[in-house]
């Protein structure tokens, strides 16, 4: 009966991510951190093992967690916006508000099973992010006949099993096939639709939502480098995802949007037998995806491989978190996330459908412990208000001026946890 319940809930969980709105993420497009504690912890996860999501992380700390599942949720709420200054267009000065819809639940899964003192298996399903603006009335730099209100929305998927080993009392590796979906749409782009600009009239905007499927993987490392001390490293490869035909004139190389490759290297230290202290470092690729990299204006049409992109560089992420036991059945989470933003100040202009411009997140939390194997957590992240201010962001045949961007974030998560 038991097993029957664990795994009607994992099935559910399961369920319940592959219908989410996971549509915006914090750092560039990708969330601050996976898991609900690991959140709570600025997102550091690769040297740690609080529960089955550090997998999403680094896939070897599924050997140092207990047997069991984990299903949590997030209620996202970000607020940004445009301004446009300076542009002789006509009607296209002002302030835009891009909150159309303000509101995301990012749900999460995980699960582990031990298959012998070795090996393990699970695995673990997570909103990767994305992007979302939906404005609150056209934009004549991005639609001359004000009919549309501009807006675009990504939503990534990953359901990833998982296999780890202990290697020995010290040492896991651990691996997981990274199953990758996600859906796009795009509105009030119609400046775009012309012969002048794309490569592929009638798949630029308006199109209702495509959707795209792809492969990748993540290998990690984790190990004790002292009785108190433990480390960990995890790469996650570039996933190769299929083309989003309906806009293949919007994105380069024929409408082609890959996740970027990641890397991320952990350490965290038990200072004493409450407080536990960790800290990642992770280098997430954009640039080696060219519908993100490419500078706008591009070398080519737009749909073509040097089309104009979000000119994102690539973003190094600093992430810092406290675990401290302040009772037997309760401890408090906190977090402090930072990473530069990706994107340039002369590349505002295409940055008003994707502002990506936060920085700084704070997390505070608390798990509780509601008996020998269950518990509950619950996080609040707050990502600072950032403007990034456009430089030269909008050519002269173009009326020239500029692009300013802003957005701060709150979010709201829970989870929770059995183990077996």
């Amino acid at each position: 009966m038991r097993r029957t319940l664990n795994k009607t809930l994992l099935a559910s969980s399961v369920l319940l991510a592959l219908g989410s709105q996971a549509a915006f993420a914090t750092n560039g497009m990708a969330p601050h951190g996976v898991g609900i504690v690991q959140k709570g912890m600025g997102g550091a996860a690769a040297a740690t093992s609080e529960n089955t999501m550090n997998a999403a992380t680094n896939p070897a700390s599924l050997s140092n967690v207990s047997a069991g599942w984990d299903i949590g949720a997030d209620i996202f709420m970000p607020d940004r916006g445009a301004t446009l200054v300076g542009n002789a267009f006509p009607g296209a000065d002002g302030s835009y508000d891009g909150n159309g819809k303000d509101l995301f639940l990012i749900p999460e899964g995980g699960y582990k099973k031990q298959l012998n003192d070795k090996h393990s298996v699970g695995v673990v399903v997570y909103g990767n992010g994305g992007m979302n603006s939906s404005y609150d009335r056209p934009i004549p730099l991005f639609d001359q006949t004000n009919t549309t209100n501009a807006g675009i929305n990504l939503e990534q998927l990953i359901v990833a099993p998982t296999w780890s080993m202990k290697v020995n009392e010290n040492n896991s590796v651990g691996v997981s096939i990274n199953l990758a979906y996600q859906q796009f749409k795009a509105t009030g782009l119609t400046n775009f639709n012309d012969p002048t600009q794309t490569s592929n009239v009638g798949s630029v905007t308006d199109q209702g939502v495509d959707s795209s499927t792809g492969i990748g993987a993540t290998v990690g490392w984790q190990g004790n480098l002292s009785p108190t001390v433990t480390a960990g490293v995890s790469y996650r490869s570039k996933t190769d995802m299929g083309k989003l035909d309906k806009y293949s004139g919007l994105f380069a190389e024929q409408g082609n949007l890959d996740m970027p490759a990641a890397t991320t290297a952990g350490i965290a230290w038990q200072v004493s037998p409450k407080t536990l202290v960790a800290a990642d470092v992770q280098l997430i690729e954009y640039s080696k995806v060219k519908a993100m990299a490419n500078p706008n204006p591009g070398t080519g049409l737009l749909g073509t491989d040097g089309g104009s992109g979000f000119g994102w560089k690539d973003q190094t992420i600093y992430k810092v978190g406290v675990k401290h036991q302040v009772k037997p059945n309760f401890a408090v989470l906190a977090g402090y996330n930072h990473g530069d933003n990706p994107l340039e100040s002369s590349q505002t202009l295409f940055n008003v459908l994707a502002p990506a411009t936060v920085e700084d997140h704070v997390s505070l939390g608390g798990e509780w412990k509601l008996n020998n194997k269950a518990n509950l957590a619950a996080v609040y992240t707050h990502a600072l208000k950032k403007d990034v201010n456009g430089s030269g962001s909008i050519a002269a045949g173009s009326g020239g001026g500029e692009a300013n961007l802003s957005m701060q974030q709150n979010s709201v998560g829970i989870a929770y946890s059995v183990e077996f």
